[in-house]
Parts: C-alpha cells; structure tokens; sequence
C-alpha cells in the first residue's frame, strides 16, 4: 500500500454505548464488560480545538461497503456455476435476506453509517458549545454535510426509493441528530419524506460552510466539489432537476467538467491493471470528489464471486454502443468466467509490524466527476434540455471510445432512436445516460439504485435453471434492517 491511502480514518475510535446498540447490538454479541473495559480514545473525549474536531471528523464516513451486496441485487450479475462463495453475494443474487454480519453485509453497512452519524453529533455538539464558534465554521459544515450522506445512503439502501406520491407514507430509517447520553435510546423510523427533509436541512445548512482548504487531502472530506456533487445526487433522487443543473454547474472551477474525468482512451488505456488500480481510487486521480476507506473483501473476490460478470454480460454492458464505437475499458480474466475492470483493489492492514492477520480494506470513491455528469444529463433530459443532454453525452463518449472520432462517434437522436429501435425522444436520452453510467459504474453497485429509481425489473438465473424475478414494488428490493435494531424500537422491514 502506498503512504498516500493512510490516513486519520485508520483511527479506531470508543463508539457512543447507544448508537452501537442502535447499529448492531454489539454489546450483547461481544459482552458488556470486557467492551466497556476499554479506554475512550482521545479523538472522541478530547475535542477542545477545531484541529481535534477535524480529527474525529475522519472517522464521520461509512467504513464499510455497500458494493458487493447491491452489485450481486442487479443485473450486471451471473450464476457462473463457480468461485467465490460467499453470504452476502449469494443471498442478493438469490433475492434473500443476507444471512450475515461481516464485512460487506447489510449489517455491517447499516452499523458504519450510524457509527458515521454518532461521530457527527459529537462533532457538531463540539462546535455549538465552543466560545468561538466562528473558528468551528468548516467543522460545522463537514459535520452537517457527513451526516446527510449517511443518513442518505440509508434510507435509500433500508426503504424504499423516494417517490413524491407515496414518501409521505413510506416507512424510513431514524434520523439521529444528538449524541445519546442513554443506554437504549428508542427510535422511530418516520418517514422517507421527512428523512429526504431533514437530509436537505443538513445539505443546505453545511454546504456554504465547506472550504477545500481545511484539510491536506481534502478528497478524503467533504470538500466543495463533493458537496456539490452530493447535492446533485439528492437533488436526481428527489426529482428536482432544476437543482441537479444549478449544483452541476457549480461543481468545478469554470465548469470544467472535462478535464476532472478519468482520462480512460487516452493515458488509462496504457496502464496496467496494477497501474490502474493504484490509480483508480488514488486522491491525485481528479476525478474523485471523495474517497472513503471501506473494511471490505470486496477487492480481494471481485470478479472471482461465484455470482458476478460473466462473459455474456460483460459483452452486453461493454461491447458496442450508440455511439458505434467500442468502450475502453479494459476487460480482465483470472480464468474462464472470472471477469473484472481493473479499479478497486484490497489493501491489506497487518495487526502489527510482523503479524500475518489484519484486516481488509477497499478505498472507494463515493463520488466522482463522472457521476456529476451523468446527474446534469439525466435532470436535462426530463426537462427536455436536449442539446444539453447530447453535448455532455459526446463529453464523456470522447473520453471512453476506443480512437475516439467525433465525426463518426458523435451520438445525436437520430442515432439514439436508430439504435435503441425508439421513437420517443426523452425515453431514448435516459436510455443512453443509463447505459453509459452500467458501463461507467460496472462493479461498483450503484446500478441497484438507477434500477430502482426506474422501477425495472431484475432477472436473475441460477445453473440449476431457475428463473429468480424481482419486480417493482416487491418488499425485497428494500435491505432487511438487522435484527439487533429493534432493541431500539426500528420496526423491521416487511417480509
């Protein structure tokens, strides 16, 4: 591992008693006593400078994934008969409830985001009964916007997706805004709209607090970039799409949006798949807006999952499109049905200097330029902003065909309505954005929410010749919230 990926998210820190309960009741797995026996860490009990607060605010993001079970829910996915096996990628394939609490599971998710959610409550509790709160200013923003993310991530992972017609009366996720000084602190689940609500408070009130130089490297915080790019993906979810161009529009210097993107026909195209990935998930790599550490195995199995891509599905996603011309993306094998694009990698921490056990970890980027892109297309074409859409369509098309050629790749309507065999118009320009982002975004899990924000079903097929389908509305589209919780009263998900 390079120097350059450590950094103060490696810190482990003394989690406030209740939240750890509310996340996954690990006092009764592990044992009060041996647990309580610990001593606090100072970055939690010691946080009388903006230097210290900025310290726990490292710790403020999910140090966990949500790649390997939502990539497994999608259809970028195949039973291949053999690899990896492995709980939470065989349950989501099969549609189940993931019978497991490790790295990579439901569980160990929904446990980092509140452990990310107690670290910003005792952040922001610091700035307001700081003397000078002024000089807490950038904390306070860091804080605010760490806490809607998420909560974010949560409700969208937990419930349902948000829907104008039926937020209002869709169970959501409690939205914790206070360290606990309880045991066992009850808590309602209220509503997806109320919890979209509060997340907007959050966003609005920390994004003018943001500045890009509060930290050395700032892509491992909220900086202003993220936060803009944050807004622009809460903004699409919403459906509020004016807001998704504003954000957009903001998020880089002169609104450069080309040369912040991952160069992959041009000086990618010449790496290795080390080289690539070093670089992919690398803070010197503009086209990430923020990186988070995640405890994951998902870099040591990703393409060796028994329930991963496939041949079929890698020519499906990466082979030929509107454009005419093929992706750059490099495909690679470890055997005959092992396929994978060289990006996120395991970095392997040791116990101690000789030890042979420690733990895995994957730095992933939670959100990067190209999304920013995709975002400002998507609001643009449900407004019907057409020569918008196709002038950020060709943008990212000239970085990704192979020997790119604007005179013969250039996508217009005629050749969207030709190749998608449509004629309407809106239907054919989310057809590509949602295309190009599978192919963009392919082993990272975010096809499972353009899936279910679309409403499209998922068809999954075993070798055994079973047909699995997971339509619109079904109750398994939404992550079981573990059984731990409802110590804290969080009504369980219907099954």
């Amino acid at each position: 591992m390079k120097p350059l990926y450590i950094t103060s998210t490696y810190t482990r820190i003394f989690k406030p008693l209740a939240a750890v309960i509310l996340a996954a009741g690990i006092l009764s797995l592990c044992g009060c006593k041996k647990y309580l026996e610990q001593v606090p860490d100072s970055t939690w009990t010691d946080l009388s400078t903006p230097a210290k607060v900025s310290k726990l605010l490292g710790t403020a993001y999910p140090q966990s994934s949500y790649i390997a079970m939502c990539e497994a829910m999608s259809d970028n996915v195949a039973d291949k008969g053999v690899g990896v096996y492995d709980r939470p990628n065989q349950d989501a394939y099969m549609f189940r409830d993931i019978q497991s609490v490790d790295a990579d599971s439901p569980e160990a998710y929904w446990h980092a985001c509140y452990e990310a959610i107690a670290a910003t409550n005792q952040a922001l509790q610091a700035c307001d009964k700081a003397e000078d709160k002024s000089a807490y200013t950038r904390q306070r923003g860091e804080a605010l916007l760490a806490r809607a993310y998420a909560h974010f991530m949560l409700v969208n992972i937990f419930a349902a997706m948000y829907d104008p017609a039926t937020a209002a009366g869709a169970p959501g996720i409690p939205y914790v805004t206070e360290p606990e000084t309880v045991v066992i602190k009850q808590y309602q689940r209220r509503t997806v709209a109320y919890v979209y609500d509060m997340i907007e408070r959050d966003l609005l009130e920390g994004l003018p607090l943001i500045s890009d130089d509060a930290y050395s490297v700032p892509r491992f915080h909220f900086n202003r970039s993220a936060a803009y790019a944050f807004a622009t993906r809460f903004y699409l979810y919403k459906k509020d799409y004016q807001k998704v161009i504003s954000y957009a529009n903001q998020t880089f210097s002169n609104n450069d949006v080309a040369n912040n993107m991952r160069p992959w026909n041009t000086s990618y195209s010449s790496m290795s798949p080390d080289q690539l990935n070093d670089i992919y998930a690398n803070a010197k790599e503009n086209a990430n807006l923020l990186i988070a550490e995640t405890n994951s195995l998902y870099g040591r199995n990703v393409g060796r999952y028994r329930y991963d891509l496939d041949y079929a599905h890698q020519i499906q996603i990466l082979g030929y499109n509107v454009t005419g011309g093929r992706w750059a993306f490099p495909v690679y094998y470890y055997g005959s049905q092992d396929y994978f694009v060289p990006k996120l990698t395991e970095y392997f921490v040791k116990s101690s200097v000789n030890a042979t056990i420690g733990q895995t970890y994957v730095m992933t980027p939670l959100f990067t330029t190209e999304e920013v892109l995709f975002n400002r297309a998507e609001a643009n074409a449900h407004l019907m902003n057409t020569s918008e859409v196709l002038k950020d369509l060709n943008l990212y098309a000239s970085k990704r065909i192979r020997n790119y050629n604007p005179g013969a790749h250039e996508i217009t309507l005629d050749r969207i309505q030709g190749f998608y065999a449509i004629s309407d118009v809106k239907a054919g320009l989310i057809h590509t954005i949602l295309d190009f982002k599978r192919a963009e975004f392919l082993q990272e899990g975010m096809r499972w929410f353009d899936l279910q924000r679309y409403k499209m079903t998922v068809v999954h097929t075993t070798r055994e010749g079973a047909v699995l389908e997971l339509k619109a509305g079904d109750k398994r589209c939404v992550f079981q919230i573990p059984q731990a919780a409802t110590t804290s009263g969080v009504e369980l998900n219907p099954r």
